[in-house]
């Protein structure tokens, strides 16, 4: 590692590789520093019984040629080595309830979007046009997601809340549930979460929906490729524990194991609640520093990783989204010991193209960080291993047997087919994702206040600037376009797109 670079990035999830591969382009010397034993964040995989489990992406969208992400990966030369396998044409995302015995689809195309439920649905198809409408012309008005330099949302978009546009569309409660049914992609909350942000979500799926084969650090793998490639260099076990600061600029961050690396331009891919503090609350204005400590974490989530006795449960390759009742829709996270899981999403493993028996899957709900709250002081990653106690084991077992029994009930015979079951609580994504109480997608963003949630990606600092999930948009595809957005605050935004445009014809 050399002692001055001119770009120093603090954390090697999606958002700082992406912006790190954008700059060492353009001629920058580059490092991206990394905490922990694995790179890229929720890209992470983990193996266990000698099966392949994501950590955080278990299906992207938009990966068609020509569609906006594809766009980027392309830009970013990555998109053809990716190994991919295409989630069902007709169904991409299954949404049931547990007092339904119908199945309801989320179709890839619009047009089949709207053929699909229209069967379920005979009498809503012209209010399906009409959500589908909405959706478009939500995306349309974000010129980064259309790979566009020019223009501004309106403000207005970002006051329209999605249970309330949702709601707007059709007077058939199931179908509200059923369109409103993936919103653990976002952790929706009722009186809270932004159309756009629905929007932004569902409908690069609707494009269309891939698997990554055997998992998401394939993403990671080809970004620090990329990266090599354009001279830029990778630390990981370097942990950045502050930013020095002179004459309103960043010179330095100090690392945990003592050494310390000076940059011309920091760019924090690591929780803004966290950067902030290691720069110094005295660095920033008092009201501006505070709304950032006072940002309301988005809810953490309890994962099953199973995996299955050979040739024992078959592959199903759409993902599922449960809930107990269709009320639960919008209320999942308000949950108490007794109805404890409300809901739930479900995903497979893909290991090849065509598969008969599935190896894993994978089994989310919400968790609050509060009921790991006991063990909240302790730590444990593959760098700095700690047991948490023999509580903590039974915590997990409790939920784990409780979850299985609601699990059991739409996949009737389940546990005869386990061979083994892992588990994550809000304490393991807090400790190598690295989020505010584990929380899965930044912070909450409030259709009744929307700029209060808005971070900018440029700080008062001069040379000092964020990217990640908690800026922008979380995903995949808000991760890469949050990540331009802050690399264009550097070279340019219409130099930067422009320049994507042309190289990912």
């Amino acid at each position: 590692m050399k002692q001055q670079y001119d770009v120093v990035i603090i954390g090697s999830g999606l958002g700082g590789l992406v912006s790190s591969i954008i700059l060492a382009k353009e001629g920058y010397s580059v490092c991206v520093l990394e905490k922990n034993n694995q790179y890229g964040g929720n890209l992470q995989t983990f193996v266990r019984d000698k099966t392949i489990f994501d950590t955080g992406i278990h299906y992207i969208g938009g990966l068609e040629k020509g569609q906006n992400l594809y766009k980027y990966f392309k830009y970013l030369d990555i998109i053809e080595q990716l190994n991919l396998k295409k989630l069902d044409e007709d169904c991409f995302d299954m949404i049931s309830f547990g007092n339904d015995p119908n199945e309801y689809p989320h179709a890839q195309g619009y047009e089949n979007f709207v053929k699909q439920l229209t069967e379920f649905f005979p009498e809503e198809k012209e209010n399906l046009y009409l959500y589908c409408k909405k959706l478009q012309e939500t995306c349309d008005a974000f010129p980064l997601y259309n790979l566009k330099w020019e223009g501004k949302y309106d403000t207005e978009i970002l006051e329209q809340n999605a249970k309330e546009i949702i709601d707007s569309c059709t007077e058939n409660e199931k179908l509200k549930a059923v369109l409103a049914g993936s919103n653990f992609l976002y952790a929706g909350i009722p009186d809270k979460s932004p159309f756009y942000v629905h929007a932004l979500s569902v409908n690069s799926y609707i494009q269309s929906s891939w698997r990554c084969i055997n998992g998401g650090s394939q993403i990671t793998k080809q970004l620090l490729k990329q990266l090599k490639k354009y001279g830029g260099e990778f630390f990981k076990y370097k942990e950045v524990i502050r930013l020095n600061v002179k004459d309103n600029q960043v010179v330095s961050v100090d690392l945990k194991d003592g050494t310390q690396v000076a940059g011309s331009l920091f760019i924090s891919n690591i929780e803004p609640k966290t950067t902030l503090k290691m720069a110094g609350e005295e660095n920033f204005r008092k009201a501006f520093f505070n709304r950032v400590q006072d940002l309301e974490d988005v809810i953490s989530a309890f994962s099953l990783y199973i995996v299955f006795k050979p040739e024992s449960f078959k592959y199903i390759n759409h993902n599922f989204y449960h809930f107990k009742n269709s009320s639960d829709v919008w209320t999942a996270q308000e949950y108490d010991e007794n109805s404890w899981p409300k809901s739930y999403m479900a995903s497979m493993n893909a290991s090849k193209n065509e598969e008969i028996w599935a190896e894993g899957m994978t089994f989310l709900t919400y968790m609050k960080y509060k009921d790991v709250e006991p063990w909240a002081d302790t730590f444990n990653t593959t760098s700095e291993e700690s047991d948490r106690g023999q509580s903590y084991e039974d915590f997990k077992n409790r939920k784990t047997a409780k979850f299985l029994d609601e699990i059991e009930i739409r996949f009737p015979g389940i546990r005869d087919c386990i061979k083994s079951i892992h588990t994550s609580t809000p304490l393991s994504y807090r400790d190598y994702i690295g989020g505010h109480n584990g929380n899965m997608y930044g912070y909450v963003k409030d259709s009744n206040n929307p700029m209060k949630t808005m971070i900018p990606v440029k700080t008062k600092l001069e040379n000092l600037y964020l990217t990640g999930q908690s800026t922008n948009m979380h995903g995949v595809l808000g991760v890469t376009i949050g990540a331009v957005n802050t690399c264009s605050e550097i070279v340019g935004k219409e130099y930067l797109v422009n320049k994507i445009n042309k190289e990912s014809e």
